[in-house]
């Protein structure tokens, strides 16, 4: 009794395929092989499909900028995304000149970056969504604390 039950949960979880999916995708060049391909493949989603809207909508962006991508799978399996602004890390690993953070935070500065620099990744970064709430000088704040974590020195 206990194996056909337990067959039974598995195939509900199964037919119940959906959910949200956070991933980090190069602009135009979304391809069905790994890790996209299988993180989507599990959920039922037409990868090919995916890809060629995913780099459709990112046509006008420098090839190979990360994009932040939010996938909404519905149980029929179809699908909608969402795409933001690239990340602050990668914007600041842009204006600092770097192509990694510090490996020991605090002890070492890898770059350096003006307060001119982070207003300008404020401005842009205010217009994701989950910051639109925030005011600017909020944003700026954020962006010094990630620089300082990322041992990129801000200088006036």
């Amino acid at each position: 009794m206990a194996r056909k039950l337990g067959k039974a949960a598995a195939a509900a979880t199964t037919a119940k395929m959906g959910g949200t999916m956070r991933l980090l995708i190069s602009a135009g060049e979304a391809s069905p092989s790994p890790p996209l391909g299988p993180s989507l493949g599990q959920r039922g989603v037409n990868i090919g499909q995916f890809c060629k809207e995913f780099n459709e909508r990112t046509k006008d962006i420098k090839k190979g900028v990360p994009i932040p991508t939010k996938v909404f799978v519905n149980p029929d399996r179809t699908y909608t995304f969402t795409t933001t602004n690239p990340t602050v890390s990668y914007f600041l690993k842009q204006a600092a000149g770097i192509d990694k953070g510090a490996c020991k935070t605090g002890h070492e500065v890898v770059g350096r970056v003006s307060l001119r620099h982070i207003y300008e990744i404020a401005k842009v970064k205010h217009k994701d969504p989950n910051l639109a709430d925030h005011s600017l000088e909020s944003v700026c704040k954020c962006i010094i604390g990630s620089a300082r974590s990322m041992g990129i020195e801000v200088i006036k």
